[in-house]
């Protein structure tokens, strides 16, 4: 989409951008206050924690760029840019959105719903690394040189298998954790079907928002001049990331933190079995593993994820400011090291 629409932004006046880049913005925080208020009153519909609906519907609306980009990418033979971008994404994610995120507001933490799905997040990330792992090198001995690993298609197919438990177990806690509605702000009461379909109409003005944010910004920064390497730096993996952020950001101004870490915890489960599990999928000669992901980004991504649990485990009721500083801290080395190195 952004390459279709790139050449006409570059003929466009100024001033044209600049209202762009404003409608777009509009339209984005639209989009985000519907997805959260929808998504907000079907959890008061079903009387299912606000975590939970984060770390499913949510996040699975959120997750659908990321799929998208990364299988089309393993298609085309690029298996880097494709486990990059789930890589990526589970550190921006977690480092930098949840940063963020408590800056604004404190993260309200639903402990029991946290500390479950957070072991999967951590367990997600531990197993993309161990099928990562350059498991031939290992038992040749390193005979015949380092060879760097292989997610196979197999493994893409097991992780497909796994995404469907995950949704099935996680709709199973949702049954066991039914809560009174007394416990719930008041709001509108609507039909199911209404509910859904603005909450997918919020998911939708999200993605295309987005997607029309980032070129109109790219072509308005180089028309003011701002080198190419800046912005390559700054706004391609920002926009990945974008419907992440801008949800949880809405979810912790309008008070429903619960909702913000739900996001991310189930998008970092679904980077990888979504994500990961497609894209390897259908690739015959799966993911190839580039070497700098054993230096850095597999590293940075335990590292974030493990600090992540560690916070929701100390902590009783809350994040606050203060984690989401050390959450932004290693985001940034992340970031300035993936540059420098």
């Amino acid at each position: 989409m952004e390459t279709l629409i790139t050449p006409y932004l570059e003929n466009m006046p100024i001033v044209v951008l600049f209202i762009g880049i404003i409608g777009t913005l509009l339209l984005l925080g639209k989009g985000a206050d519907l997805l959260v208020d929808e998504a907000v009153s079907l959890s008061v519909k079903w009387k299912i924690p606000k975590v939970l609906i984060g770390a499913t519907i949510v996040s699975l609306g959120t997750t659908l760029p990321e799929a998208a980009v990364s299988v089309l990418a393993a298609v085309q033979g690029k298996p880097g840019l494709a486990l990059g971008n789930a890589v990526g994404s589970i550190i921006c994610d977690t480092g930098l959105i949840i940063g963020v995120a408590s800056l604004i507001s404190p993260l309200v933490l639903d402990k029991r719903t946290v500390n479950r799905q957070g072991w999967l997040q951590m367990g997600a990330g531990f197993l993309l690394v161990l099928f990562a792992l350059p498991w031939i090198s290992f038992f040749s001995g390193g005979k015949e040189g380092f060879q760097p690993g292989v997610i196979y298609q197999w493994v893409g197919f097991l992780f497909v298998i796994l995404l469907a438990i995950y949704l099935w177990i996680t709709i199973r806690w949702s049954r066991d954790a039914l809560i009174s509605s007394e416990e719930f702000e008041e709001v509108e009461d609507k039909p199911v079907p209404i509910l859904i379909l603005k909450l997918t109409l919020g998911v939708g003005l999200i993605i295309i928002s987005s997607k029309l944010l980032i070129p109109t910004v790219q072509v308005t920064a180089v028309r003011i001049g701002i080198p190419q390497s800046i912005i390559a730096a700054t706004l391609v993996a920002f926009g990945t990331s974008l419907p992440e952020l801008v949800t949880a950001v809405t979810a912790a101004r309008k008070g429903h933190g619960e909702l913000a870490i739900g996001n991310i915890i189930g998008a970092d489960i679904l980077n990888v079995l979504f994500v990961v599990g497609f894209s390897a999928s259908v690739t015959k000669g799966g993911l190839a593993v580039p070497l700098n992901f054993y230096t850095l980004q597999f590293p940075a991504m335990l590292l974030i994820l493990a600090t992540f649990k560690l916070i929701t485990h100390v902590e009783k009721v809350s994040i606050k400011k203060h984690h989401g500083i050390i959450l932004l801290i290693f985001y940034l080395v992340y970031t300035a090291g993936s540059y420098l190195l």
